[in-house]
C-alpha cells in the first residue's frame, strides 16, 4: 500500500523573548500532510498495511520539515546529521531520525474534527520527558482540510523550551538523556 499525498501544509512560528537580550527566538515548525484514507468508511481491523506505509509518508515528510528549516534558517539546526544514514540536508529519513537523539517517547494524539478546526500538537524534549521547559505547543489549522476520506499528519519540532519558562522540574542543562525520563 502507498499512502497518496493530496496536500501539504507548513507552518512556522517566530517568537522573540524581549526579557533575555541573548535568548535565541524560539522557533516552532509544523509540517502536515493530507493522505488519502483507504480505510474510509469502513471498520478494519488490521491496520497494519497502512502504518508500514506511513514509514514512506514519514520521509516524505522529513524532506519537506528539511526544506522548511532551511528556509526558514533553523540556526538552532545547523550542523545536525541523521542518526540513522549520518548525511545532513538531503536525507529523507523518518522525521524522528533526522532530530537525533530521541530518547524520550514523542508526544501525539488523535482528534476527529471537521476541515479547519484549531489542532494543538503537543511539543515536549526529545530527550528527556521530565523536562518540563519544553512542555509547549503549536496550533496549526488546516484550511478545507481534511475531508471525510482523508487524514491529516502533522509533525512539529521547535529549537528549544518555552521563553521564559517558569514550570520547574528538570532542567534541560541538567539532563541526562540516557532512558527517555531524566
Amino acid at each position: 500500500m502507498k499512502l497518496r499525498i493530496r496536500r501539504w501544509f507548513n507552518f512556522v512560528e517566530h517568537h522573540v523573548d524581549h526579557s533575555h537580550e541573548n535568548a535565541a527566538p524560539l522557533r516552532k515548525v509544523a509540517v502536515a500532510a493530507v493522505v488519502e484514507n483507504p480505510y474510509a468508511g469502513q471498520q478494519v481491523e488490521d491496520l497494519r498495511p497502512m502504518i508500514a506505509a506511513s514509514e514512506e509518508l514519514g520521509r516524505e515528510m522529513g524532506k519537506v520539515l528539511v526544506e522548511r528549516l532551511v528556509l526558514t534558517q533553523f540556526r538552532a539546526w545547523q550542523g545536525w546529521h541523521c542518526r540513522a544514514c549520518g548525511r545532513a540536508g538531503t536525507c529523507q529519513c523518518p522525521p524522528d531520525e533526522l532530530v537525533g537523539g530521541g530518547k524520550a517517547w514523542i508526544s501525539s494524539f488523535m482528534k476527529r474534527a471537521v476541515p479547519g478546526v484549531q489542532i494543538d500538537v503537543p511539543l515536549a524534549c526529545k530527550d528527556a520527558l521530565y523536562v518540563r521547559s519544553h512542555y509547549d505547543g503549536m496550533t496549526v489549522v488546516l484550511p478545507d482540510a481534511p475531508w471525510p476520506d482523508e487524514i491529516a499528519v502533522i509533525f512539529c519540532v521547535a529549537n528549544r523550551g518555552r521563553i521564559s519558562a517558569r514550570v520547574g522540574g528538570l532542567k534541560f542543562e541538567d539532563m541526562k538523556g540516557e532512558d527517555g525520563l531524566l
